[in-house]
């Protein structure tokens, strides 16, 4: 009974960490790389900081010649 507790705790935790980082903007990391290994397989994985990097120029509009923030 203690390990399933502890696995369904575990996973609560999970899932209240994805949707935080989903409501301030933060895709999910490990949800792309499955993505990338189950529908394109023949692509590469960008790393996490690759990632991270291409979500924020693409929430921000970085390098399209302006600037999509919040302010």
């Amino acid at each position: 009974m203690t390990e399933t507790f502890t696995t369904r705790a575990r996973l609560v935790c999970d899932l209240v960490t994805q949707t935080a980082r989903l409501m301030v903007g933060v895709p999910d990391y490990q949800t792309y790389v499955t993505h990338r290994q189950t529908q394109h397989p023949d692509q590469p994985v960008m790393s996490y900081q690759e990632f991270f990097r291409e979500r924020q120029d693409a929430r921000y509009a970085v390098g399209k010649g302006r600037f999509r923030g919040c302010c």
